[in-house]
């Protein structure tokens, strides 16, 4: 006796296998980058930014289908600001959400956007900082671009070195 598979079993188990092939495609192909929040919050060494910028109220700019462009200060970074400035930050939520605004752009500017020299732009604390290119090196005021062009679904993530100052009132 020999087995033989009905036509119908054959035809249901090749549709079945290219039902399998194009879902995995449609996973892995289309899936779009995470949010700047979602972003940022992979990074370990933006631990302190995103705490704050959690305690400010930032999650509809950084999660929003608005486009921004954030330069997101490390750890580090907020160890050389004063203690006391950050304790003071902490009770004052709106001079936090200032601070951190002054590191988030409209638009989504990539590294090879910036143009060499300097040019000042404006942040959505509604200061100004200098954004300068020399080579591959990125500044934006005193600080140093150290990873660039994180894409995300609504923007673009740089991390810095340094904590930018507040905008002044």
């Amino acid at each position: 006796m020999t087995f033989r598979p009905s036509r119908r079993l054959a035809l249901t188990s090749a549709a079945l296998v290219a039902l399998l092939q194009f879902a995995g495609c449609a996973t892995t192909a289309g899936s779009a980058p995470a949010s700047l929040q979602a972003l940022a919050a992979q990074k370990a060494e933006l631990s302190t930014f995103n705490k704050l910028a959690a305690s400010a109220g930032l999650g509809d700019v950084l999660s929003g289908g608005t486009a921004v462009t954030v330069f997101a200060p490390t750890d580090e970074a907020f160890k050389a600001v004063p203690a006391a400035t950050l304790d003071k930050l902490a009770k004052d939520p709106a001079a936090l959400k200032a601070l951190l605004l002054q590191h988030v752009l409209a638009g989504k500017v990539m590294s090879a956007d910036i143009q060499a020299g300097s040019a000042p732009v404006t942040t959505l604390a509604g200061g100004k900082v200098t954004v300068s290119k020399a080579g591959d090196f990125v500044t934006v005021d005193e600080a140093l671009v150290t990873q660039a062009d994180g894409v995300a679904s609504n923007g673009v993530l740089h991390v810095i070195d340094r904590v930018l100052t507040a905008p002044k009132k």
